[in-house]
């Protein structure tokens, strides 16, 4: 499973990074950044809760 953003629709609402800064940072526009691109066990868990919660819908989880 990759994790991916999409910066044209990230608003920099930084909910990803609150809910796991181990996998989440935001450049120096605001926008997401994606530390762990394909997260496993509890990473895994947290990653699939930022992408519910984002409110601009700019993360995706994708099978490989």
């Amino acid at each position: 499973m990759k994790l991916e953003k999409n910066h044209e629709r990230c608003i920099g609402a930084g909910q990803c990074v609150l809910t796991e800064p181990k996998i989440f940072d935001q450049d120096e526009r605001g926008l997401v950044r994606v530390l762990i691109e394909r997260p496993q066990g509890a990473d895994r868990d947290a990653a699939h809760k930022a992408v519910y919660i984002c409110p601009a819908k700019a993360l995706s989880l994708t099978e490989e």
